[in-house]
């Protein structure tokens, strides 16, 4: 697979197409360089081998393809070493939870997922296939995904709203033998922790001293706070629209009452706001905003992630006043929680040792080396590299890769 950019037309070009059709033409739009860059889509498909004549045609097609076939069918583990397959990701969405424009559909989706695709190449190496499913149904998204397991090394499963999307990445890793990871979950999660374990040895603090409060109770809070308990996170609550996720509370489904069982170990109650009272992190991934005296009621040198896109919960102008470390979901501020640290690097490692699933300790080794990429160039703007840093994926890869070796999922 090989992602293309395509080059944008100039202005004079896009007029000149515009105006042919006749003398009085519709006035011209504005420019827009995000629709030039997406003309045509952004990826291509590319042969690896060439297919100059007769020669080449009966080796990589008829006949010498059916040698190889043969040979699969036979034993079908050659699959791995004769096709794409384990260096190929399905990128699987329902178009229902969209970037912040949600259920828009899987057209609409399609752009998103191109995206996702090029970035999985770009950072990672790995080639990535976009598919929109034109349903919602749980149990249909979980058979249409099965029954293209063959073709795959691996599932990233992208933009389907929770709850559902919980349910969906067990039952595909129950049926299927290579990993899945939902990362809108996992790959925030990761990253996250990343950040979180370099503002921590910035500050001189331990993670197991720090009591952190999520903002969302989707895929991405329930990820974040399960796997910084996991990592040794103090103490973790998390709040919905309706305030903390509590035992106490009779309004929970069963995704927010098995988070409540877990987390909130000081036994908070009530709003968002009042959690944060002597919080030492802030985490936000759901909208909204928090006012101000809720952000200066935090401990001293706290630190505040507020990740939604475009706009955070707490401006950084604002954090800045009362956080010793400010992080957020935007290129154009220091410390950027970006995805594309983790997914790129965490599926690479997987499909080199052709993994049967990601575990819990292959994300966390994922967290660790990712961190640990800039520990020594630690600064309050600098606690989490830049998805550019050419030191990231190769960190992380190698990382998941020794991970799943540790863990007895690898398979070579």
């Amino acid at each position: 697979m090989a992602a293309e950019i395509v080059n944008p037309p100039s202005g004079s070009e896009s007029a000149e197409e515009d105006t042919q059709g006749g003398a009085e033409s519709a006035p011209q739009e504005p420019f827009d360089p995000a629709f030039a860059l997406h003309r045509g889509g952004k990826m291509a498909v590319q042969a690896t081998v060439p297919v100059r004549n007769r020669d080449d045609l009966s080796l990589a097609y008829t006949p010498g393809v059916a040698k190889v076939c043969s040979a699969i069918a036979e034993q079908p583990e050659l699959v791995h070493d004769y096709t794409w397959k384990s260096q190929v990701v399905a990128v699987v969405t329902d178009g229902t939870a969209v970037l912040g424009l949600g259920d828009i559909g899987p057209e609409a989706s399609l752009p998103v997922m191109e995206g996702k695709a090029i970035l999985f190449k770009q950072f990672g190496g790995v080639d990535a296939v976009p598919i929109a499913l034109a349903t919602t149904d749980t149990d249909e998204i979980v058979e249409t995904v099965v029954r293209l397991g063959p073709s795959f090394g691996g599932v990233n499963l992208e933009d389907i709203s929770a709850p559902r999307c919980f349910e969906i990445e067990r039952r595909l890793q129950e049926r299927l033998d290579i990993p899945v990871f939902h990362d809108d979950q996992h790959g925030t999660a990761v990253v996250t922790l990343a950040a979180l374990r370099n503002a921590a040895k910035l500050t001189g603090r331990e993670l197991g001293s720090l009591r952190a409060v999520i903002s969302g109770a989707g895929a991405a809070g329930v990820a974040i706070a399960k796997f910084l308990l996991a990592a040794g996170v103090g103490d973790v609550a998390v709040a919905d629209r309706k305030g903390i996720v509590s035992r106490d509370r009779e309004d929970l489904n069963p995704v927010k009452r098995e988070l409540a069982e877990l987390t909130n170990r000081a036994g908070l109650t009530g709003s968002l706001e009042s959690a944060l009272a002597g919080a030492d992190v802030f985490i936000g991934v759901s909208g909204g905003t928090v006012a101000e005296s809720a952000v200066a009621s935090m401990a001293p040198g706290a630190f505040v992630f507020a990740m939604a896109n475009p706009t955070p919960e707490i401006h950084p102008d604002v954090a800045h006043k009362y956080a010793a470390v400010v992080a957020t979901g935007r290129s154009d501020f220091p410390n950027q929680i970006n995805n594309v640290l983790a997914f790129p690097g965490i599926f690479a490692g997987a499909l080199q040792v052709r993994a049967a699933r990601i575990t819990e300790g292959m994300k966390i080794a994922a967290a660790t080396a990712l961190a640990d990429v800039i520990s020594d160039e630690l600064s309050a703007d600098h606690v989490i590299p830049s998805p550019f840093d050419e030191r990231v994926a190769p960190a992380v890869t190698a990382a998941v890769a020794a991970a799943a070796r540790a863990e007895g999922v690898a398979r070579r």
